[in-house]
């Protein structure tokens, strides 16, 4: 297997972008009418971009390879003069975990929202590839081809079934994104003329040799450019466009868009630890307390989020901040074991999340499809006794059904238990997945060269505060998604047995069935994220296989034999 993948390379990293763009290209050749075969394409090449991107991660993590990086020179330029493609471990980390959201969604979308406005399946295959391309990519303006291919995408996307709801949060969506994208340009323009490049292996070989009056435009331009990607990561304060347009898009587009965030949080960890890594000079770790302490704020503002809504897109709103801004601030620390965590956390919390979206419409279709709502004029259960002990003769409801024993219907125990599952990892409780994230990176904030190695170690006031706000703000979760999961199954009765297809099930069982295999292989996947962090706070590999890739030489053409 291996092998095959290995003969494949690197021409096998072209396919998470050009797969979606050609599958993207031949639908907008059909006729809207044709949307069985649309939704047949877009599932069969999203099904394809997960196996190529399992592919491609196998590849990044082979015991005892030489090489665990792949760079590929699409014009056949050497950089930094070239469009110069990188894959290792983080990007192909990010790639699955994008392919799993995506077929997730799609399939949910199958059902009914995929007919509910035009251009549905291109726009999703737009997005995809916009999303693969930034992963991808080692040139900082490639990276704004990618951003901007990925939000014109998801600007037709958030608008997708109309409404005044979706046209008010989707027009504040595209403004506050424009803005974004200007602050991209200012900052990349800044950077090319301070260093003259914008492959992102040179500009972190440029960086410490830059002249110290420079300096401080550096930092500047540093700046600016991060401004754009903490926007899309849904830094505070500048996050309140993200619950009201991830709320009023449809289900199967909030549950993609919760990839979006984690967009912005890859960029701002590829970018960082490239550019301002230990090796970075007079520059080195730049912004660490910065990007620490609007990590925490943004942790603290969506853990009051949480609490005061009760509407469930809303939730799964806050619960991508709250991620967003756990991740942020355990970048800040620039420590591999805090980087390990940080990235066992982010898949994990990203597939609670979009899980989070589809339920939330099964939900409330569930709530709001023919409910009388339970009278609260008495203050007794009219099958309880004072005791709270069922009455004989009164365990009947009004068709003289028992009520106490009732059989669950499986459709209601399944959105049930998936429900508490989502609220496990979210909250970061044990077993699952979110709990072991939350544990890796506060062992790694109390113990950060390793158990038994860091005696005498203090955490610090920010390290002590991170500690802190994990743990109250999974606490604040848990309450808040309990009280609207009793809500949604206890507090009201006389309702209709939860209409449950498969094709609405399975991607959310498919979710969390990664969450419990994350939990099951925990070791291996921690062992696989150390690697993937130890790299990323080592550049140096980095650096040498994007600058060190030769081109491709060109054929020798054969000569014609003489003529006799």
């Amino acid at each position: 297997m291996m092998e095959f993948i290995s003969l494949l390379m690197p021409h096998l990293m072209l396919a998470p972008i050009m797969l979606p763009m050609l599958t993207a290209a031949l639908m907008l050749l059909m006729r809207e009418e044709l949307q069985r075969v649309k939704l047949t394409l877009n599932i069969l090449s999203t099904l394809i971009g997960l196996v190529i991107a399992v592919a491609l991660l196998l590849w990044t993590d082979q015991a005892g390879a030489p090489v665990t990086m792949g760079v590929y020179q699409p014009g056949n330029w050497p950089a930094p003069f070239g469009i110069s493609l990188a894959l290792d471990r983080l990007s192909a980390l990010m790639l699955v975990t994008t392919s799993i959201v995506a077929l997730a969604s799609i399939v949910f979308a199958a059902v009914r929202w995929h007919r509910a406005g035009v251009h549905f399946h291109p726009l999703f295959q737009f997005q995809l590839m916009g999303l693969a391309g930034a992963f991808l990519t080692a040139d900082l303006f490639n990276l704004f081809v990618f951003f901007e291919i990925t939000l014109a995408a998801s600007y037709g996307l958030l608008l997708h079934g109309s409404g005044r709801a979706r046209i008010q949060s989707g027009l504040h969506y595209i403004a506050i994104n424009l803005a974004a994208s200007s602050l991209f340009l200012i900052g990349v323009s800044m950077l090319y003329g301070i260093t003259g490049t914008l492959n992102m292996a040179d500009l972190a070989s440029a960086i410490p040799h830059v002249d110290p009056a420079d300096r401080g435009l550096l930092h500047a331009a540093a700046g600016i450019l991060a401004m754009a990607f903490l926007i899309k990561a849904a830094l505070w304060p500048v996050n309140f466009w993200l619950v009201p347009a991830y709320s009023a898009a449809t289900a199967p587009v909030g549950a993609l868009f919760a990839l979006m965030t984690k967009l912005g949080v890859y960029t701002v960890l590829r970018l960082w630890t490239l550019m301002f890594s230990s090796q970075a000079g007079e520059s080195a770790l730049f912004g660490s307390n910065w990007l620490i302490c609007g990590g925490l704020l943004t942790m603290a503002f969506a853990a009051v989020g949480m609490l005061g809504t009760q509407r469930l897109t809303n939730m799964a709103g806050y619960a991508a901040i709250l991620s967003s801004g756990t991740l942020l601030a355990a970048t800040g620390f620039g420590q591999n074991l805090l980087t390990a965590g940080l990235l066992y956390y982010l898949p994990s919390s990203t597939f609670a999340v979009a899980a989070l979206f589809l339920l939330a419409d099964l939900l409330d279709r569930w709530r709001n499809a023919g409910a009388r709502t339970a009278p609260y004029e008495d203050d007794e259960a009219p099958f309880l006794n004072a005791e709270l002990v069922p009455t004989t003769g009164l365990n009947l409801d009004e068709d003289e059904e028992v009520l106490i024993g009732r059989v669950i219907p499986a459709a209601a125990a399944f959105l049930g238990l998936a429900f508490l599952v989502c609220t496990l990892i979210i909250a970061g409780l044990p077993p699952l997945s979110g709990f072991v994230g939350k544990i890796a990176m506060l062992n790694a904030v109390l113990n950060p060269m390793g158990v038994g190695t860091s005696a005498g170690h203090q955490p610090g006031m920010l390290g002590w505060t991170m500690l802190a706000l994990m743990i109250a703000t999974g606490l604040v979760a848990t309450i808040s998604l309990v009280r609207v999961g009793m809500r949604h199954f206890w507090a009201s009765h006389d309702r209709n047995t939860p209409q449950l297809r498969v094709a609405e099930g399975l991607p959310i069982a498919v979710l969390l069935g990664c969450c419990i295999a994350l939990t099951v292989q925990a070791g291996p996947v921690l062992r696989y994220m150390q690697n993937a962090a130890d790299a990323l706070h080592a550049p140096g590999t980095y650096i040498h296989g994007v600058l060190t890739q030769a081109p491709v030489p060109n054929p020798v053409p054969v000569r014609a034999k003489e003529q006799p």
